[in-house]
């Protein structure tokens, strides 16, 4: 009986040793480092401070920065007050030079400026024809295309009509030139010699003015730096606007 009971003993405590050594199977086998690194079940992940409130006023302030520009369409006709920035002339400037100038005044539209004063308008010379010495006066003529407003990085396209200038007619003043030596030319004439001398004075005096104005030229067309000038749209343009 005490040998029964002493193998039955034994049986038991083989089957419990052998529960413990599959519980702790290597495949099961976690350590302090892993445990570590995992979240428990609905626990969320730690962030640094602040960074959740630094990303939602980064948002916020973008959305409010495209919210506050809007773009506003410039109508065709309107005119744009401008002062050159280059100096033209008939007689210096050639077509293609380019040309700068700048708004003397902001341009408002529906009651909000949509054009800075100062904003830069670029272009180039059309036209420049120097006075003739018989015929022919001088001309100069610009154009603008770009528009860049005060402040701002944008830069747009821009139709506009052409600026010319043509200087006044000499015809009257050609007239007296060649007159009155014809004249005086004639008064001389006739005290010297009568009728006869009158006719040839009048010849030489009408000569003599004639060279005058064949080897003169008109005037010129001049648009120094400063200069005012008033610039018309021929199409419309789409600007952005803050506000």
């Amino acid at each position: 009986m005490r040998v029964l009971t002493v193998v039955v003993f034994a049986i038991s405590v083989l089957d419990v040793g052998c529960g413990r050594a599959q519980t702790a199977s290597p495949n099961t086998l976690t350590t302090p480092a892993a445990d570590a690194g995992r979240t428990a079940p609905g626990a969320e992940r730690a962030e640094p401070a602040g960074a959740r409130e630094g990303e939602r006023a980064a948002v916020a302030t973008a959305g409010k920065d495209s919210a506050s520009v809007r773009e506003v369409t410039i109508p065709a006709g309107t005119l744009l007050p401008i002062v050159l920035d280059t100096a033209i002339a008939s007689d210096t400037s050639r077509p293609e030079q380019a040309v700068a100038a700048h708004l003397s005044r902001a341009v408002a539209f529906h009651g909000q400026t949509v054009l800075p004063a100062g904003s830069r308008v670029t272009g180039v010379v059309t036209d420049a024809t120097q006075s003739g010495r018989v015929k022919g006066r001088a001309h100069v003529a610009l154009r603008f295309d770009t528009l860049s407003p005060s402040g701002s990085s944008e830069r747009y396209e821009i139709k506009t009509a052409s600026i010319g200038r043509t200087a006044a007619s000499t015809k009257e003043k050609d007239a007296l030139e060649i007159g009155a030596p014809a004249a005086g030319g004639a008064i001389i004439g006739a005290i010297v010699g009568g009728k006869k001398g009158a006719a040839v004075g009048g010849a030489i005096g009408g000569g003599a003015g004639a060279g005058v104005v064949l080897s003169t030229r008109g005037k010129e067309v001049r648009l120094p730096k400063g200069s005012a000038l008033s610039l018309k749209l021929a199409a419309p343009v789409t600007v952005r606007v803050k506000g």
